[in-house]
């Protein structure tokens, strides 16, 4: 299994890692790995999200410049 050092850590997020990894009853090694895979894949996540709105968006051909205002739409429901 590869290693991972890191140098030059600052002092806070020793500190934070080191009490989460303490409340979850991790060692500091589990608990960084914990954390990074999941910051991974939250932000694979994201990526993967935005991508296929911008394909849907293309797909039905939307133009924001097209778009109704939204305090129009706004204000219009609230007349109702």
């Amino acid at each position: 299994m590869p290693t991972l050092q890191v140098r030059d850590l600052p002092e806070d997020v020793y500190v934070q890692l080191n009490y989460l990894a303490e409340k979850e009853h991790r060692s500091l090694s589990q608990e960084t790995i914990v954390i990074l895979k999941e910051g991974i894949t939250s932000k694979l996540g994201n990526k993967d999200r935005r991508r296929k709105m911008l394909e849907k968006a293309n797909v039905l051909d939307i133009d924001g410049s097209k778009l109704p205002d939204p305090v129009t739409l706004i204000r219009e429901d609230r007349d109702r």
